[in-house]
C-alpha cells in the first residue's frame, strides 16, 4: 500500500526538477549580463535562482559547466537563424540588414556572451567546438557548407552584375560578424575612450543597425 503514494510523489517532484534546472540557467544568464561569466560567483547564481548552492552543484557541479549550459541554450536558438537568414531565399543586401539586426538585438540582450566565446577561444578551443557541436546537434561546418554553396552564388551573381567586388563567401561572413561583435568585446574600451554610459551605448548599438549595413555594402561596392 505505501508503493502508490511513493509513486504518486516521484512525479511532482520530477517536474519541479526541470523547473528548477531551467530557473537555475536563467538565474545564471542575469548574473552573467550583470558581472560577466568570469564575474560571476555560484553563491550569486545560488541566490539569483532562489536554491542553495548544494543544489546548484548537484545539477551543475561548476561554473564552467553552468555557464555551458548557458551558451548551449543561446547558441541553439541562434545559430538556427543565422543558417537561416545565410542560406535562405532573401536577397543578398537583406541578408546582411537581417544578420546585423539579429547579431546586434542578441548581443543587446546577452551582452556576456563576446567575452565568454573570447575567453573560451584562447584558452579553451576544443570546448567551444563541443559546445557548439551539442547546441547545432552535428558538426557546425558540415551544417555551413551548403550556406556558404548559397552565398557563394548570391555574390557572383552581384559580380557578374558589377555591383560588387568578388570576395569569397567565408571572408563575406567573418568581415560582416567581427563588425557586429567588436563593440561587444571592446566596451569597456570603447565606454572609457567615447564617454559611453550604459544608455549611451545602447544609443551607439542602435545607430550601428542602420549604419553598420550600409557601411558593408559600401565597402564591397566596386
Amino acid at each position: 500500500m505505501s508503493k502508490t503514494p511513493a509513486s504518486k510523489a516521484r512525479r511532482p517532484a520530477q517536474r519541479a526538477d526541470g523547473e528548477t534546472e531551467q530557473r537555475i540557467l536563467e538565474a545564471a544568464r542575469r548574473v552573467f549580463i550583470r558581472r560577466g561569466t568570469a564575474g560571476a560567483r555560484m553563491q550569486e547564481i545560488a541566490a539569483e535562482a532562489g536554491v542553495n548552492q548544494a543544489l546548484l552543484h548537484y545539477y551543475f557541479r561548476s561554473k564552467d559547466r553552468l555557464s555551458g549550459a548557458v551558451f548551449i541554450q543561446l547558441a541553439s536558438r541562434l545559430f538556427p537563424t543565422l543558417a537561416r537568414i545565410l542560406g535562405g531565399e532573401l536577397p543578398l543586401e537583406a541578408k546582411i540588414d537581417a544578420l546585423v539586426a539579429t547579431y546586434l538585438d542578441t548581443f543587446t540582450q546577452h551582452p556576456f556572451l563576446p567575452g565568454y566565446l573570447l575567453s573560451e577561444m584562447h584558452h579553451n578551443p576544443e570546448r567551444v567546438a563541443k559546445l557548439l557541436a551539442t547546441a547545432t546537434g552535428g558538426d557546425p561546418h558540415q551544417l555551413l557548407v551548403p550556406v556558404f554553396a548559397t552565398l557563394a552564388k548570391q555574390i557572383k551573381q552581384q559580380v557578374r552584375a558589377k555591383r560588387m567586388r568578388p570576395i569569397p563567401p567565408q571572408q563575406f561572413v567573418v568581415n560582416l560578424i567581427s563588425l557586429c561583435i567588436f563593440p561587444f568585446a571592446a566596451r569597456p574600451m570603447l565606454s572609457l575612450v567615447l564617454g559611453l554610459d550604459d544608455a549611451r551605448f545602447a544609443a551607439l548599438i542602435e545607430e550601428r543597425k542602420t549604419h553598420l549595413p550600409e557601411f558593408f555594402r559600401n565597402a564591397l561596392r566596386p
